[in-house]
This record gives structure tokens, C-alpha cells and sequence, in this order.
């Protein structure tokens, strides 16, 4: 199988399971990579936003990625997550980690800083030559501050061949069409925003990076598939099914949304690394609603 047949379909950004102290809940994480496998998704993205990366020390990401690809075994793709707003140390931390078997890098562009489009550019110039694995990159301009723009990524599909694919949370369809009528037939667009999976696949994408997945991989994953068959008319119930799903995930902050869905079903807790919080009692019974009418 191909590396590009392997990351078409439905990957889950992953949530990292913790306990009251935020230590990592093994048991928990164990039991969520088997319901995710079993329910047919394709990959997993560790250590990536929604596994709340930005709390995590490279160290931690290490015994993540060896733990995570152990209890996987073979079963479905993996996709490391290093990034990071300090290109030096992104390039260190690509250099210093173990990915056997890993298939790819998710690489979100550089957040804080606001860099202008050559920044970033040569951001990404620099992930390329030092990544050991092919990269995704990752523009999703709500948490970094500033958009990878349709140019900038143009121009890094062109020159910066390990970099193979564009998980894309912009949400602005005119970028989306930019990229591609004018990308190179082998570069990669990937959804990174749940709620609009089914018309970016429409566009042309190959799948999605999702949120959702983590507590709805079956029915979100063969949305995915239908899709990707031509089957619209059949994937558009299951679409519209989890439209206000994926919105309440996210109205009180992520992963504190899904978290909540999760622990509803018995598979993890709400607990986060500050400053991430679990949603308020009043949204926790709304998703309570929620769950019961599905």
C-alpha cells in the first residue's frame, strides 16, 4: 500500500487520556486505540492539538508515539505530531525523535509569532530537509493566528517534496480552490475541519484529520468512505447527523468537548492539562441531549 493510500480516509487527531494528577491514564488510551481500530478508521494522528501537544514535553511525545505505535501493531497508520513556533527546536526534535513505524510528520505552521507568508515558507523549507519521514502540514489559522495562504502553500507542494499533504482548517473554500486547481497531482489536501469533510472531498480532498472520530470513528469514517466512492446522496444523513455533534465539541474549547463524549462512554475522563478545562455542568448536560438523540 502506497503512503498516500494510506492516508486517504479518516485519521483521528487523538486525545491523550489523563488522570486527576496529569499523569497519562495507559489504561484508558489502551481501550480508546482499540474502539478506534475496531470501528475501521485508518490512521492515527498522536500527539497532535486535540492530545493537547502544547502541554506535552518532547519527552512526553516520545513515550507517547512508542506507546501508542506498540499497542497499535500494525493495525492502522500512524502519524507523529511534531511542531512548534521555534523552528530550531521543531528541527531538533524531528532530528532527535524514534519514529519507527511511523508512516508521516503532522507539522502545524508556526503559531504566536505571526510570521509574514516567507516566514512561514521558510519554516516549512527548513521541516522539510531535516523531517526522517514525509510531512503534513497543518494550517489552521483559528489557534496559530496567522493562514498559511494559498500561495505559500503552493509554493512549498512545489519545492519541498517531503512535504506531501495539506491538512487544511482554514475553512475559506476560495483558498481551497486555489490549492486545488494549482497543486502538484501527487500533494494532498486533507480536511481538518469535521463540518465540512463532505464538500472538501467533493473539491478533491482525500479524507479528514478528525475531531469527531474520536467518539463517533464508525459512522464518521464511512461518511468518509461514501464520500470518497462518489456515494454523496448516501453520506450526507450521516453528515448532517453529527452537524451539531461537531459544533458542541468545540463551543467550550477542545478536547474538552469530545472529552466529555468520551467519558459519557465510559472510555476516559474529562480531565485536561491547564489551561485546558472540562466543559461547565450546564454544557455537559446539553452534549448529555445530545448523545441521547442519536
Amino acid at each position: 500500500m502506497s503512503l498516500q493510500q494510506k492516508l486517504t480516509g479518516t485519521g483521528i487527531a487523538i486525545v491523550t487520556p489523563f488522570t486527576s494528577t496529569g499523569d497519562f491514564d495507559w489504561p484508558a488510551l489502551e481501550n480508546l486505540i482499540n474502539f478506534w481500530i475496531n470501528n475501521k478508521v485508518e490512521y492515527l494522528v498522536v500527539a497532535g492539538t486535540t492530545g493537547e501537544s502544547a502541554t506535552l514535553t518532547r519527552e512526553e511525545e516520545q513515550v507517547l508515539f512508542d506507546f501508542v505505535k506498540e499497542k497499535t501493531a500494525g493495525r492502522a497508520g500512524l502519524v507523529a505530531g511534531i511542531g512548534g513556533n521555534d523552528t530550531r527546536e521543531a528541527v531538533q526534535a524531528l532530528t532527535n525523535m524514534k519514529l519507527e513505524g511511523y508512516d508521516a510528520i503532522l507539522s502545524v505552521s508556526p503559531y504566536y509569532n505571526k510570521p509574514r507568508q516567507e516566514g512561514i515558507f521558510q519554516h516549512y523549507k527548513a521541516i522539510n530537509d531535516a523531517a526522517p519521514l514525509p510531512v503534513i502540514m497543518y494550517n489552521v489559522p483559528g489557534r496559530t493566528g496567522m493562514s498559511v495562504s494559498a500561495e505559500t502553500t503552493l509554493r512549498i507542494a512545489e519545492n519541498c517534496k517531503n512535504i506531501i499533504a495539506t491538512k487544511e482548517a482554514s475553512g475559506n473554500f476560495d483558498q481551497l480552490n486555489q490549492i486545488m486547481k494549482n497543486k502538484p497531482e501527487d500533494f494532498m489536501l486533507i480536511s481538518g475541519d469535521d463540518g465540512i469533510t463532505l464538500p472538501m472531498i467533493a473539491l478533491g480532498a482525500k479524507g479528514v484529520i478528525s475531531v469527531v472520530a474520536n467518539a463517533y470513528p464508525g459512522d464518521f469514517s464511512e461518511m468518509v468512505r461514501l464520500c470518497l466512492a462518489g456515494k454523496f446522496a448516501e453520506a450526507l444523513p450521516l453528515h448532517l447527523k453529527y452537524t451539531d455533534v461537531i459544533n458542541s465539541m468545540f463551543s467550550e474549547g477542545s478536547p474538552s468537548g469530545v472529552k466529555e463524549y468520551l467519558k459519557q462512554m465510559g472510555l476516559c475522563s474529562t480531565d485536561c492539562r491547564l489551561p485546558v478545562v472540562p466543559v461547565s455542568e450546564k454544557h455537559a448536560a446539553y452534549i448529555k441531549t445530545l448523545m441521547t438523540a442519536l
